[in-house]
């Protein structure tokens, strides 16, 4: 799926709500994530913050019933893509650093971490622990032969 320009709009104007909600010039909240829940069926995003209270939500209309396999690794890639492209007002958010925007399905399963945001240090990609595993067992089968 590629993101075409109506859903860039759509993402960029609710990260930019978000950011009216949080802004940073006011007292810093405790929060540390911001939870965006995406429904495949319906295309709506919200956008709920750790006490699931609701920041906000919109329909982006290019997911209504999308049935796509990848559906969730799409909209991953779409989002840390917007995130990415928005950091200067993202990374300023008026939430206690580190903190973070979390993918989850309409179940409220989380899909991916898609962005951390700590003081200086700012990590945007996939998994954040991704080939951890083989890393391990190839240092614990060294350690095995020694």
């Amino acid at each position: 799926m590629k993101m075409n320009e109506q859903t860039s709009k759509q993402i960029e104007r609710a990260i930019r709500k978000i950011a009216q909600k949080l802004p940073a010039d006011e007292e810093v909240s405790l929060l540390t994530d911001i939870h965006l829940q995406v429904s495949q069926d319906s295309g709506e995003m919200i956008a709920y913050d750790d006490d699931e209270q609701e920041i906000t939500r919109c329909v982006v209309e290019q997911w209504i019933e999308n049935k796509d396999e990848n559906f969730y690794e799409e909209v991953a890639a779409i989002l840390r893509k917007e995130l990415h492209h928005m950091q200067d007002i993202v990374d300023k958010l008026g939430i206690m650093k580190p903190y973070s925007f979390v993918l989850e399905t309409d179940d409220k399963d989380t899909v991916a971490e898609l962005y951390v945001a700590d003081d200086d240090t700012i990590i945007i990609g996939g998994d954040l622990m991704e080939g951890i595993d083989k890393e391990l067992d190839d240092f614990f089968e060294k350690l095995m032969k020694e």
